[in-house]
């Protein structure tokens, strides 16, 4: 090869290698682009414990509506129900390992695993649902959901069955003397079990599965429980002497996984935030007027209902919950000082 040649072949040498250079940096700046405008497809999934009735599943189901509605047909949201992939100790481990993307877990459970969200069970510090709703969005609550990424979790909202009532087989309570030697179902919270223990009821943690033929075959004598499980797992066909205490208020956890979360684009996280902001805004309404119709319906199949008009007689116990649990936790304490 001449040098003329020569030259004429590393100049065109030197042109491509400077044209993919530029068609490098416009791919890559295009790649960019459509990582931050979101355009991945993904089918989540979400699990919990409840029916397909109660009012966490519609609520997951609008969540579905708003992801499929502002990702435009990208994200789809599969939901397991009524603990179709486990309990909710496993579903934990399936967020950690990314097998499932969102859980819709008990306030309960959870307490078990995080002190500050005994917050919510503290006796007797809602005297109605739309009370403990308010809570929701104070400085406390996003301090609860905050601390959750030291577990592999996102914390992304709280939603609410309703308060809690007692349902017993034989009788209405009026003060803990009603509940003396009682076998009680509770759901399984450090809290509530210091609760119930202090009424002198032998409170019994169980799953809800096991919770109707309970109260069939006479193992337990009551239970702790919303109006709007108490209608979509038909208890009262076992029980009829629904006592309205609202005793507590039982909220639901909502959580993504770490590893899921962190695997979308700045928009895709927004879009998940804002499908479920909706959503759980529209639950809350429907589980407000669910405490209404509920207890409309329970009435309709024979339930015989009465209000507790004086909780004097649980203070003492409800003084004692609380002070022990406001030094477990600052949360806590930062919590029942907003909530007055």
């Amino acid at each position: 090869m001449n040098i003329r040649k020569k030259g004429k072949f590393l100049s065109l040498v030197a042109i491509l290698s400077i044209f993919s250079i530029l068609l490098a940096a416009c791919s890559s700046s295009s790649s960019s682009k459509e990582k931050a405008s979101g355009d991945g497809t993904y089918t989540f999934k979400v699990a919990h414990v409840v029916q397909e009735n109660h009012v966490w599943n519609k609520t997951a189901e609008k969540f579905g509506e708003e992801l499929d509605k502002l990702s435009d047909g990208r994200m789809k949201l599969d939901i397991y129900p009524a603990s179709q992939l486990g309990q909710e100790k496993d579903m934990v481990q399936q967020l950690e390992t990314g097998s499932i993307d969102f859980g819709f877990l008990t306030n309960a459970y959870m307490s078990t695993r995080q002190d500050s969200l005994n917050s919510w069970f503290m006796p007797f510090e809602f005297n109605n649902l739309e009370e403990a709703i308010k809570l929701r969005d104070s400085e406390p609550a996003k301090e609860m959901l905050k601390e959750l990424e030291s577990q592999g979790l996102v914390g992304l909202d709280f939603a609410f069955a309703g308060n809690r009532h007692i349902l017993m087989k034989d009788g209405f309570v009026n003060s803990p003397a009603d509940l003396k030697g009682k076998k009680v179902r509770i759901i399984g919270s450090p809290s509530i079990q210091k609760f119930w223990d202090e009424t002198g009821a032998g409170p019994t943690a169980m799953p809800l599965s096991e919770v109707y033929t309970s109260l069939q075959t006479g193992v337990i004598d009551g239970i702790d429980i919303d109006l709007d499980a108490l209608v979509t797992e038909k208890y009262y066909e076992n029980a009829e002497y629904l006592t309205l205490t609202n005793h507590t208020t039982f909220p639901t956890v909502i959580v993504m996984g770490k590893s899921s979360y962190d695997k979308l684009s700045a928009e895709d996280q927004k879009i998940v935030k804002t499908a479920l902001n909706t959503a759980v805004e529209w639950g809350l309404k429907e589980a407000i007027k669910r405490e209404k119709t509920n207890l409309e319906e329970l009435k309709k199949n024979g339930v015989k209902v009465q209000v507790l008009k004086d909780s004097s007689s649980f203070d003492a116990i409800t003084k004692k919950v609380t002070d022990e649990y406001s030094q477990k936790s600052p949360v806590i304490k930062s919590f029942l000082e907003t909530a007055k």
